[in-house]
C-alpha cells in the first residue's frame, strides 16, 4: 500500500527512506541512488506470517518484486518475545521485464518461529521499485462474492466520491468483479442525483426509511443476502479507507480455513493519522477499546500490538461497523432496533464469527471527541443497560447495570454537564419502559428531537474574533485538593461555590480527563479547532433534580430488573429476526433494488 492523498499521508506508515530514495506516490513507486534505502517493515505493508498461517494454514510464500537495479535484499523475521533475525540478506538485481520472485515458504515451519515479516531494499547504484507484493500459490477456499454495505443519509458529496473510488478500484483490481457495492440511502436523496443509467456497473442503490444504522446496515445485509452474497462488507459513506484494505480483506476471507471468518477493520481518527483510536473492542459494562493509542509510526510498538492481536479474540469482542466484513450465512441475529450506537456491539457477541484484525485494514474516522453530546450519552448508556439485559452472556444482575448508569451519571456530575445527566436519566427511563420502546421508536424521531431542545449549554457556538476566554489549565491541580474535592462532589457539598470555584477552559480532548475539572465552577470547552466553544456553569438545583430523579429511577429499574430481563431476552430473538426486518423495512419477499447498474 502508498499513502493517499485524501485518506493517509503519513509515509512513515508505509515505506520509511533514508539517503537518495525518492517516493512517487502518483506513479507508485521508489526512485533510488547509490547507497538509498527503503524499509518496508512499517505497518501497512508488513506481512503477519504468524495470523496467515494460523487462520490460512499457508505453507507457501514469495515476495515478488519489480523495478530495475541491483539492491542489497534484507527480509526480517519479528517473532513474539524474542530477538529479532535477518532471516535473508543478499544482493539481488531487478528486471523491469520480469518481477523477481523470493522464494519465503521455509520461513513459515521449524526452525523458525512465528512472528512479521519485513523486507528492506538497499540500492548498489542507480535503481527503482515499482512494485513489490506478498504472494501464495496455495488455491483459495473459496471465491467470495463480496457485497459492500453503505449506509447513507443525506450525504450525498461523500457518497458520490465513494461510489467514484470504488468504481476505479474495481475496473483495475483484479478480483473488482467478485465485489460489489450497495449503497442504503436513509435520506432517499441519491436516485435524483444519480440515474439508474449513471451507475457504474457493480453498484446498487436502495432507498429506506430512516431507522439509522440499524436499519440502514440491516437493509444491506438483506439485499446482500437476497442478491447471493456470500459475505458483506460493512462500511461507513466516506469509505476513508484505502481501496487495496477491501483487495486484502477478500483475499484473507478468501483463504481462511474456518468458514466464520470475519474481518474487523481498525480505526484512526483524522486527528493524529498516525495513532489506532481501535483495533477492535471488548464489551463487559462499558466498551474498551484495543491498543488504543498506538503510535504506528514506531515499528516495535505496532509489531507488539500485531502480535498480541494473533491471540484468538475473547468472548466479548466486538467490531465497529465503520469496516465489518462477515459470512452472511453466520449472521443468525440481525441489528437490535438500536437506531445508532450499541448495534455492533451485540451483533458481533449474539453472532459466532470467528473475527480478526489485519494490518493495514483501517477506516479514518472523524474524531468521536467534537461529537460528545447529550445525545452520544444517552444513546451509549440505553444501548449498554439493554445489552445486559437482553443477552445471556452480558447477565450482571440489577445492581451491575445500575453501576454502569451511575458510572454515567459520576462522569459527568463533577464536569457540570446538568444537560448530558438529564439525558442519561431519560435513557434510563425509557429501558425502563421495556423492549418495545426501542421497536416503537426505532426512527428515534421523538428523541431525537426531545434531546435537541434540552441541549443549550452544551451546544458547541461559534467564537467571536474578540471574545474573551478564562485562563487555560494544563495540569491536574494537586492530589490534596482534588481529594478534597472530591470528598465534596467538586463544590456541591459546599456553600456558594459558584462565587468560590476556578473558572478554566480546556480543550475538548480533556472532557474525559476528570482530573482537570476539580475545584471548578465554570469550564470552557474548545473544539479541536479552536473556532467553537460551549461552556458549563456550576449548579447546585442543576445537579441535586438530576440526582434525585437518578435515585428515583434506579428504585424503578430494580423492582422492575427481574420482569425486564425476561422481557428483554424475549424480545431480543424477535427484534434480530429476519421476519421483523423485513415487516420493519417494508419487505414482504426478498428486498429488491430501486436502482442498479447493468452487468
Amino acid at each position: 500500500m502508498w499513502p493517499e492523498a485524501g485518506i493517509c499521508t503519513e509515509r512513515t506508515l508505509y515505506v520509511k527512506t533514508e539517503g537518495p530514495a525518492a517516493v512517487s506516490t502518483s506513479r507508485r513507486e521508489i526512485q533510488f541512488a547509490a547507497a538509498g534505502s527503503a524499509d518496508f517493515g512499517r505497518w501497512f505493508n508488513a506481512f503477519n506470517a504468524e495470523k496467515w498461517k494460523n487462520e490460512c494454514a499457508l505453507n507457501d510464500l514469495s515476495l515478488l518484486l519489480t523495478g530495475e537495479g541491483t539492491f542489497e535484499l534484507s527480509v526480517t523475521l519479528a517473532p513474539r518475545d524474542r530477538s529479532w533475525d535477518t532471516v535473508i540478506n543478499d544482493v539481488v538485481t531487478l528486471d523491469a521485464a520480469e518481477p523477481l520472485r523470493i522464494d519465503l515458504s521455509h520461513l513459515l515451519s521449524d526452525p523458525f518461529p512465528n512472528g512479521l515479516l519485513f523486507f528492506s531494499l538497499k540500492a548498489m547504484g542507480q535503481g527503482m521499485l515499482t512494485d513489490a507484493c506478498w504472494q501464495t500459490q496455495m488455491a483459495p477456499q473459496r471465491q467470495p462474492d463480496l457485497a459492500i454495505a453503505v449506509t447513507t443519509f443525506k450525504r450525498e458529496t461523500y457518497v458520490q466520491r465513494t461510489i467514484e473510488r470504488f468504481r476505479t478500484f474495481r475496473e483495475a483490481s483484479e478480483i473488482g468483479r467478485k465485489i460489489r457495492m450497495i449503497v442504503t440511502d436513509n435520506g432517499q436523496t441519491l436516485s435524483d442525483l444519480i440515474p439508474a443509467d449513471k451507475l457504474p456497473e457493480g453498484v446498487t442503490i436502495v432507498p429506506n426509511a430512516n431507522l439509522g444504522g440499524a436499519g440502514g446496515f440491516t437493509r444491506g445485509l438483506l439485499q446482500a443476502r437476497d442478491t447471493g452474497a456470500s459475505h458483506c462488507l460493512f462500511m461507513d459513506d466516506d469509505a476513508s479507507v484505502h481501496m487495496e484494505s477491501i483487495e486484502r480483506t477478500w483475499i484473507f476471507l478468501a483463504y481462511a480455513t474456518d468458514p466464520t471468518t470475519a474481518v474487523a477493520g481498525s480505526m484512526i481518527t483524522e486527528t493524529h493519522r498516525w495513532a489506532i483510536w481501535e483495533n477492535g473492542a471488548l464489551f463487559f459494562t462499558r466498551c474498551l477499546p484495543r491498543f488504543m493509542g498506538t503510535d504506528l509510526r514506531s515499528q516495535k510498538d505496532f509489531t507488539k500490538m500485531e502480535l498480541a492481536a494473533n491471540k484468538p479474540t475473547p468472548w466479548n469482542f466486538y467490531a465497529g461497523w465503520w469496516y465489518f466484513a462477515f459470512p452472511v450465512d453466520c449472521a443468525e441475529h440481525l441489528a437490535f432496533p438500536f437506531f445508532v450506537r450499541g448495534d455492533d456491539v451485540s451483533f458481533s457477541i449474539a453472532n459466532h464469527f470467528n473475527t480478526v484484525s489485519l494490518n493495514g485494514v483501517v477506516s479514518f474516522q472523524e474524531s468521536f471527541i467534537d461529537k460528545e453530546s447529550p445525545q452520544t450519552w444517552y444513546l451509549d448508556l440505553r444501548s449498554h443497560m439493554a445489552h445486559h439485559l437482553s443477552l445471556p452472556s452480558l447477565e450482571v444482575g440489577s445492581m451491575g447495570v445500575l453501576k454502569i448508569a451511575a458510572w454515567f451519571m459520576l462522569r459527568n456530575l463533577p464536569r457540570m454537564h446538568y444537560e448530558t445527566l438529564s439525558a442519561i436519566n431519560l435513557a434510563i427511563e425509557d429501558v425502563i419502559e421495556g423492549p418495545q420502546f426501542f421497536d416503537q421508536n426505532a426512527d428515534m424521531a421523538q428523541r431525537r428531537g426531545d434531546l435537541k431542545e434540552l441541549t443549550n449549554d452544551e451546544a458547541w457556538k461559534p467564537i467571536a474574533r474578540d471574545q474573551a476566554l478564562p485562563p487555560r489549565r494544563d495540569t491536574h491541580p494537586p492530589v490534596w485538593y482534588r481529594h478534597l474535592m472530591k470528598l465534596t462532589l467538586n463544590g456541591l457539598l459546599v456553600p456558594g461555590f459558584n462565587r468560590l470555584g476556578k473558572k478554566i477552559t480546556l480543550h475538548a480532548s480533556e472532557r474525559g480527563h476528570i482530573g482537570y475539572m476539580w475545584g471548578a465552577s465554570e469550564i470552557t470547552y474548545l473544539n479541536t479547532d479552536q473556532n467553537k466553544y460551549y461552556t458549563v456553569r456550576h449548579s447546585k438545583a442543576s445537579a441535586w433534580r438530576e440526582l434525585r430523579r437518578f435515585f428515583a429511577n434506579a428504585h424503578a429499574f430494580s423492582k422492575k430488573y427481574p420482569e425486564l430481563s425476561v422481557q428483554y431476552r424475549l424480545a431480543y430473538n424477535e427484534y434480530t429476526s429476519e421476519p421483523y426486518w423485513r415487516a420493519k423495512l417494508g419487505l414482504t419477499t426478498h428486498a429488491q433494488p430501486h436502482q442498479e447498474a447493468a452487468e
